[in-house]
């Protein structure tokens, strides 16, 4: 098929010859651009192709990449086989802008014109469209191939061409929809992360059935008083002297009792009072030596004589003789755990802040099937999760009077090894009556008997 190209000041003809028989043939795309061809002559019947005059096309003189020769070609193709089908020169991705408000590409002064009826191309005003040198990248050139054969088998769907990603705009509050789709355009596609913050929830945990009888029980059982905590617990340290003294005798007391029997830590408080050792100015001029000798046979004796004068120095420095009054103070204490704690706050402070388990009430409670690990249906294993499990359901007005209950009823009746559950007056409704017949912690000898 021959064909010439003619160039002009403002117009480039483009020949093509209709009336040849031989254009019904299928022609080589790439023998339809060779324009610098002498023997390709211009035929009579031609259709013009208009462009702008600053537009630069000239095909003769510039090297056109394989991707502009084959969309060239490809339009010059479809016109000789259709040719009233409204075929236009698209030019590169790039040189489209995207206009975010109204999705569409902006108009200029300028169009591309394949005939006279040919749709229009809009582009910026300061776009050049020259060939021999604008290069298409092969995603771009992919998303243009796929826009025009959509175009080709669809005429009249409405395509274009969409944006690089770092086109798009993060719009918190708004999304406008596009003039020319009537759809969300892309870079207004609202993008929310919506955060739940999570407030810390005190779950509601179901008392135990039958648990205020079971507590009624014991506590007719424990009237007679005469379980050793009745009369030599901690709380009866220095009944006799002032506020502040007393408070002292309280933490001192307390720091002895663990694993002790009560019998034990009452006779050692007795000693250091005799030697005039329930001051604390008193015990930090004193040798741990000493200490130790007047405490013992508390358990631990050496260890906790070292603990209860650098407890004593810290009294003295920090808080003027007197005892801690917050937890946080009281645990930093070496030597002084979260039971210890907790009782000095209820006894010395009158400030019941948690309840105060030990040995006896961590495996009461077990055995009466009070408390459990949580998220299971399991014994707890240590003191610290029975305080926990209890705090969740039994009142508060009962954190206090629990302890020494449950520790009078354990030195007396549900005793850790054989456990006197004949003599026991809640034994038809306790879980555990005439089954166990030691402790949850088969470690704990005879030595952990007392409050820890």
């Amino acid at each position: 098929m021959p064909f010439h190209l003619l160039q002009g000041p403002s117009r480039i003809g483009l020949l093509l010859l209709s009336s040849i028989p031989s254009m019904s043939r299928a022609r080589p795309a790439s023998s339809l651009i060779r324009a610098s061809r002498p023997e390709l002559n211009p035929a009579q019947s031609v259709r013009q192709v208009k462009r702008e005059s600053s537009l630069s096309f000239d095909n003769t003189n510039s090297e056109m990449n394989s991707v502009k020769r084959k969309r060239l070609n490809r339009v010059l193709e479809v016109k000789v086989e259709h040719p009233d089908k409204q075929v236009g020169i698209v030019p590169d991705f790039q040189e489209f802008r995207y206009d975010k408000n109204e999705a569409k590409a902006s108009t200029s002064t300028g169009r591309v014109l394949a005939s006279s009826s040919v749709r229009e191309v809009k582009l910026e005003p300061s776009v050049s469209f020259d060939n021999s040198k604008s290069e298409m990248n092969p995603v771009n050139s992919k998303r243009l191939n796929l826009v025009l054969e959509v175009k080709r088998e669809y005429p009249n769907k409405q395509v274009g061409i969409v944006p690089d990603i770092e086109d798009f705009r993060y719009d918190k509050f708004e999304t406008k929809e596009s003039a020319s789709t009537n759809r969300v355009p892309a870079s207004s596609i609202r993008l929310e992360k919506t955060v739940r913050v999570s407030s810390v929830v005190k779950v509601e945990v179901a008392a135990p059935e039958n648990w205020e009888v079971v507590l009624g029980g014991i506590k007719s059982m424990r009237l007679s008083g005469e379980a050793p905590v009745d009369t030599m617990g901690c709380e009866k340290a220095g009944s006799l002297l002032p506020p502040k003294e007393k408070r002292f005798a309280v933490l001192i007391s307390t720091m002895m009792s663990s694993q002790t029997k009560d019998e034990v830590t009452h006779a050692a408080v007795e000693r250091f009072s005799e030697n005039g050792l329930l001051d604390p100015d008193a015990i930090v001029k004193t040798d741990v030596a000493t200490l130790a000798n007047l405490i013992k046979p508390v358990g631990f004796y050496q260890r906790k004589a070292q603990f209860i004068k650098e407890a004593s120095k810290i009294c003295l420095e920090r808080f003027g003789g007197d005892i801690p009054d917050t937890l946080t103070d009281l645990l930093a204490l070496k030597g002084v755990g979260p039971k210890m704690a907790h009782l000095v706050m209820s006894i010395a402070w009158k400030n019941t802040q948690g309840i105060c388990v030990d040995t006896h009430v961590h495996r009461i409670s077990n055995r009466l099937g009070w408390v459990f690990r949580e998220g299971t249906n399991q014994k707890t294993t240590t003191p610290e999760q029975t305080r926990m499990s209890l705090e969740k359901w039994l009142p508060k007005d009962e954190w206090e009077p629990i302890n020494p209950l449950l520790v009078g009823f354990g030195q007396t009746i549900c005793t850790p090894l054989r456990p006197k559950c004949d003599g026991c007056g809640i034994n038809t409704i306790c879980p555990s009556a005439f089954k166990e017949s030691s402790s949850p912690n088969p470690k704990q000898k005879k030595r952990g008997l007392g409050r820890t």
